[in-house]
């Protein structure tokens, strides 16, 4: 049975990796090279802390109030687009408490499973994730933070997710190398964290050991379908037959799905990040900086990353370097001694995340072609999903039970 996967990003290679491992012959398609996807800049966490999907109800109202500030870390780029128009409709009706609400328990599950197969993989020879499970920290300097996360940390113990609050003293006492400006943390000791560039390298070679074949820089252009199924995927460079395929493209994925005659509300959502290696700046557990929405990570024994910012504009729109002088600012703030490069010195890496229209990802079987499994729009926790996401694909086509009940992430809940 041959499989073709279209994408190259996490969800893509898990997916290939999954089904590889059931018997499948698997080709794996991909616009680039794979070699600086959205999937290698990410802050790194496995995090089933993150609950609470990107459509809340304070998101719309903060990021009117954010629009003109060219280094604020939300931004929605005004233009005349009926995609954006159709996702940004479906983005304001899925930002209601209820929902979020609802969001929680699916966001919570596949988190769970995806840390489960991450940790399955640290034993799978020649896969190298430096993974580290030392929990994730999320630190507060205002009174409003300090309230909002009490609040998160027992939506969090309600999930039975472990999490606590720390005092300023007990964080300077996890964090003794570097002084620190706030005023407390939210810890979440269920969180892990991997270097995504050691994920992706070593994966994408495992991949090839095991005969996975891959087709890189290769566009897909249209599908030939007969009878409700997908019989060829035709690329700019020839055409591959299969029995079953996994749409896995990112942010692309919404122009690909309209070509099969699907809806699906998706819009690219650009990240930045700095990586510093053997820097001076140290710090013993990732944290996300609150007030200033700021990821950082200590990865790989000698590096931190920083990264933020949730830019939803054109896939073809040249990167807007105040957005991480606005990143560096906020670090700033809360790491006073930190030594940072300015923007011009730094090197900045950017990439579109896959946002639906209401924080959860699509992940399912098509009703309209019944070889085609859909499995993207994970926004900024495709690392985190990633594994889980895969491991999922793999069970739907393979016809198995999924580990976990599928029906809040179907991909036709806005179609």
């Amino acid at each position: 049975m041959k499989a073709i996967v279209i994408g190259g990003g996490i969800v893509g290679l898990s997916s290939a990796l999954y089904l590889k491992q059931s018997g499948w012959e698997v080709t794996l398609i991909d616009r680039s090279d794979l070699s600086d996807n959205c999937s290698y800049g990410n802050a790194g966490y496995v995090c089933p802390s993150h609950f609470v999907p990107l459509a809340t109800p304070g998101i719309i109202k903060q990021g009117l109030k954010w629009m003109w500030n060219s280094r604020s870390p939300f931004y929605v780029q005004p233009r005349l687009s009926r995609s954006l128009i159709d996702w940004g409709i479906r983005f304001m009706q899925s930002a209601t408490p209820d929902k979020v609400k609802q969001a929680a328990l699916p966001l919570r599950d596949i988190a769970l499973l995806s840390q489960q197969a991450y940790t399955s993989w640290t034993s799978i020879p020649g896969i190298e994730l430096s993974y580290e499970h030392k929990g994730l920290m999320e630190y507060f300097q205002t009174p409003e933070k300090e309230e909002h996360a009490h609040h998160f940390c027992e939506d969090a113990r309600a999930l039975g997710l472990e999490a606590s609050m720390l005092s300023y003293e007990e964080v300077q006492a996890l964090e003794p190398q570097t002084r620190l400006q706030i005023k407390g943390a939210l810890w979440f000791k269920c969180d892990a964290h991997v270097y995504p560039n050691k994920v992706m390298a070593s994966l994408i070679r495992h991949l090839r050991t095991i005969g996975v074949q891959f087709r890189t820089t290769e566009q897909v252009k249209g599908f030939e379908k007969k009878g409700g199924k997908i019989t060829r995927v035709l690329t700019d460079k020839g055409g591959y037959e299969a029995d079953q395929i996994v749409l896995a493209s990112g942010s692309w994925s919404r122009e690909l799905a309209a070509q099969l005659g699907l809806r699906l509300p998706l819009v690219g959502g650009r990240g930045y990040s700095i990586t510093l290696e053997n820097s001076p700046n140290k710090l013993n557990h990732p944290a996300v900086l609150m007030e200033g929405r700021v990821a950082l990570t200590p990865m790989d024994g000698n590096k931190i990353r920083f990264g933020g910012t949730m830019e939803i504009t054109s896939l073809n729109q040249p990167p807007r370097l105040k957005r991480v002088e606005g990143i560096l600012n906020a670090v700033q703030r809360y790491f006073p001694d930190f030594q940072l490069p300015s923007v011009q010195e730094a090197t900045v890496w950017s990439g579109f995340r896959p946002c639906s229209a209401d924080g959860l990802p699509y992940i399912g079987r098509s009703s309209k072609w019944n070889n085609l499994l859909i499995a993207t729009g994970h926004a900024m926790v495709g690392m985190s999903l990633g594994a889980g996401t895969g491991q999922l694909i793999s069970e739907l086509a393979n016809e198995q039970t999924p580990s976990m009940d599928l029906s809040p992430f179907n991909p036709e809940r806005f179609a």
